[in-house]
């Protein structure tokens, strides 16, 4: 017999909570949701419908795949950052709310570099930074940059998505190399690289080791490596007086900034996230 799309969420929230699953209520929620193919707000008015047998097939997959650990963004397929909702797949990372104050500061900046201003998204990865500073900045044109060939894809259906294809595109770039002159030069550049010490990738939460993409996670025997080759390549796609933006992991704010003082560059600033963790470090390139 059939069963309503409450009772489907009901017997989920059960079985995770069975699980230790800590936020069990919104991932029961969330998986119902996926299943069916709907909106959560759309499930919410519909919870005492009948689900189909193709929806309860797919759902009990689903939650067999989140009880294994796998993270609940890949299992859905989508995760929302800063009011986007963005597809997400093993091959990016999962957008999480500290990047959001590295998309907030983008945004600012782009506000205040005023109409035709370019924007690129570094290490774009899922291109969620790029597009959340396209969708807020309405008058700016957004270049989302990534090494991988499957994460530009994820880009290219997101740009898609999001209904910004008139204003973002994509293209494959190796932050480590000096640009290619055809980029033109930028506003604003805004990069998330990767910043995990090599030799703490084995100590990271599971959820993450064994999921997300290892390119997207390890920079270098101190984490620094792309902060330096940005820094030090990356200069030269910058106008004068263009901002260069990093996100920083726990405890390396001062060390990028660091890496920033130098003749080039000056107006350096940390900004905390809501955590009241350094997660941003600012430069403007000097005119």
């Amino acid at each position: 017999m059939a069963e309503t799309y409450n009772n489907l969420y009901l017997d989920t929230r059960r079985a995770l909570k069975a699980n230790g699953v800590e936020a069990a209520s919104l991932e029961a929620m969330e998986l119902v949701a996926g299943a069916a193919g709907v909106r959560r707000s759309q499930l919410q008015r519909d919870l005492q419908l009948y689900a189909g047998s193709q929806v309860e097939r797919r759902l009990a997959e689903m939650i067999g795949r989140r009880l294994t650990g796998e993270p609940l963004p890949y299992v859905i397929g989508e995760w929302e950052f800063y009011g986007l909702t963005l597809e997400i797949t093993p091959d990016v990372l999962i957008p999480r709310p500290d990047t959001e104050t590295l998309a907030e500061a983008a945004i600012r900046l782009a506000r205040e570099a005023g109409p035709g201003a370019r924007v690129l998204d570094l290490c774009a990865g899922s291109g969620c930074i790029g597009l959340a500073v396209a969708a807020h900045a309405p008058q700016c044109r957004v270049v989302l940059a990534d090494l991988s060939e499957p994460a530009l894809q994820i880009c290219r259906r997101n740009i898609r998505r999001c209904q910004l294809a008139s204003r973002v595109t994509f293209l494959a770039a190796d932050a480590r190399q000096a640009p290619s002159a055809f980029l033109g030069n930028f506003d604003l550049i805004a990069c998330n690289p990767p910043y995990i010490p090599s030799g703490e990738i084995p100590e990271l939460d599971a959820s993450v080791r064994d999921y997300e993409p290892l390119m997207a996670l390890d920079g270098g025997d101190d984490g620094l490596d792309f902060y330096r080759d940005i820094t030090a390549k990356w200069r030269r796609a910058l106008k004068p007086g263009g901002a260069l933006l990093f996100e920083v992991g726990m405890g390396q704010a001062q060390d990028v900034a660091d890496l920033l003082r130098s003749p080039e560059y000056e107006d350096i600033t940390i900004l905390p996230d809501a955590r009241d963790i350094d997660r941003v470090v600012l430069a403007k390139v000097k005119p």
